[in-house]
């Protein structure tokens, strides 16, 4: 099993969630996040005085996957969340141990 997170454009998380929900990937944790890449946010312009962003509002999503799906859904990830533009986001992959579910006490891949 994995964990996946991706941290997304906040404009991109409706194609995302759709494209996850086409799959069969609907179980997801999402969280309003910020946080900046390589390009140390942005310099905008207002009233004539510019202003740097450098922490971007972005989407967090947590997903958690069979070994089996899990190149089926980064690839979902990556194709629905992508502009083209830089700040697009990151996906990490973590391995999970365990997954259990708090009502029942069961264990493993059946409470994904």
């Amino acid at each position: 099993m994995k964990m996946i997170e991706a941290i997304i454009r906040e404009t991109q998380f409706e194609q995302v969630k759709k494209a996850l929900e086409e799959i069969g990937c609907t179980s997801m944790t999402v969280s309003d996040v910020k946080g900046r890449g390589e390009q140390k946010g942005i310099t905008q312009q207002y009233r004539g005085s510019e202003y740097v962003i450098d922490m971007l509002p972005k989407i967090k999503i947590e997903v958690v996957v069979r070994d089996s799906a899990l190149e089926k859904v980064i690839e979902t990830l990556c194709s629905s969340a992508r502009t083209g533009v830089i700040g697009d986001g990151k996906i990490f992959v973590i391995p999970l141990e365990q997954v259990i579910r708090v009502r029942t006490g069961e264990r493993g891949e059946e409470v994904i």
